[in-house]
């Protein structure tokens, strides 16, 4: 009889510790989808100013910038994982043909307000790579644990999910932008 009770108690200790570590793992893969949320937020906060520098001499790329408005309207009325980081791929593509294309503008490149926002939007966009390696790392150890046995039998029980990967769904976005200086 006391056997059974111990080998209940340890079984019942032992979905206790793979349930807390499920959880714990659904938090952490919450609190690094928040993180990119936030840096992508913040480039988007940042963009309305570099695209006021750059209009006065770009007036004939006013497609890009209708794009970027389209980009930013889009991005507050989207919710999951999967929207989001679509249009994160696509306003990088965007930025990357601003980048590229502020190279024929010699007095832009010396604006010390064009500069400063390049350098946030640089920084903004480091943050934003280390926040998807963070989301992806966390991602896949939860999704690990959802997998492997014994977690796996807590996991169904409770109704665990898995979570997407945030990942570049087109190639153009995989590409560097080709800078020609010869022009």
């Amino acid at each position: 009889m006391w056997i059974a009770i111990a080998v209940l108690v340890i079984l019942v200790i032992g979905i206790i510790l793979l349930y807390n570590g499920l959880v714990s793992s659904r938090l952490k893969v919450d609190n690094a989808w928040s993180q990119i949320d936030v840096q992508l937020q913040r480039r988007f906060d940042l963009i309305p100013n570099f695209v006021e520098t750059v209009k006065g001499y770009m007036t004939h790329e006013s497609e890009t910038f209708e794009k970027i408005t389209s980009l930013r309207t889009s991005w507050a009325s989207s919710s999951s994982v999967g929207e989001k980081a679509k249009l994160d791929n696509e306003l990088s593509g965007v930025l990357k043909t601003i980048m590229a294309v502020s190279e024929n503008y010699p007095e832009l490149k010396a604006n010390s307000n064009f500069s400063e926002l390049s350098e946030e939007l640089r920084n903004t966009e480091n943050k934003i790579s280390f926040s998807r390696q963070f989301y992806n790392d966390s991602v896949t150890m939860y999704n690990s644990k959802l997998a492997l046995f014994p977690s796996n039998i807590v996991a169904s029980l409770f109704n665990f999910k898995p979570r997407d990967l945030f990942v570049v769904e087109n190639d153009e976005a995989r590409k560097n932008v080709k800078v020609d200086f010869n022009k």
